[in-house]
């Protein structure tokens, strides 16, 4: 007898957050597979304090969740961004050549990269810009071209991320808190 099986990124993702694994959600110091398990791995500065789950309002003010973990043996940083009724969206952060970069994976079906200086641990902002973006028919359809990370403290970051369009910026502000 043979038992066929699909699951779906959702489903995963249901399973992970409401049935986390202990070593994917405990603090950076303590996860298995983190930076300080890995002589190699990068400084991620103040985005290394991210690890785990957070509660968030959208810029409508709709509840929205994020989750931070490590993977790649503490090289990689991966995000994941829920909001009811909405496309799962993801964005993996990772050191190269000196500084952070991040490929987010967008609900607008683009995937932008960008840069910034490597950040020092104690860092209150993080800046991201643009580098190239794949998936993009022209120049001027949507996407994201810009974020910043401003830390206010252990348990509140905001992100505001740029959406270009048709030559022009506009906001989009994040604002969560930690789960406790």
């Amino acid at each position: 007898m043979t038992i066929s099986l699909t699951i779906s990124p959702q489903e995963i993702y249901y399973e992970m957050v409401y049935y986390p694994l202990p070593h994917l959600t405990r603090h950076h110091d303590a996860t298995p597979g983190c930076p300080a398990d890995n002589p190699t791995a990068p400084d991620f500065g103040p985005l290394a304090s991210l690890i785990g789950e957070w509660q968030g309002k959208d810029p409508e003010g709709k509840p929205m969740t994020a989750s931070y973990q490590w993977t790649g043996a503490g090289t990689s940083l991966v995000e994941t961004m829920t909001k009811a009724q909405k496309p799962m969206m993801m964005t993996i952060y990772h050191a190269d050549k000196g500084s952070l970069m991040l490929t987010h994976y967008c609900k607008l079906g683009n995937q932008p990269r960008m840069r910034a200086d490597m950040p020092e641990s104690a860092a209150k902002t993080l800046s991201f810009n643009f580098v190239d973006v794949t998936n993009l028919v022209n120049p001027t359809d949507a996407h994201m071209h810009k974020v910043s990370f401003t830390f206010q403290d252990q348990d509140h970051f905001t992100q505001e991320w740029m959406l270009s369009k048709d030559g022009k910026e506009l906001p989009h502000r994040f604002e969560f808190a930690r789960v406790k």
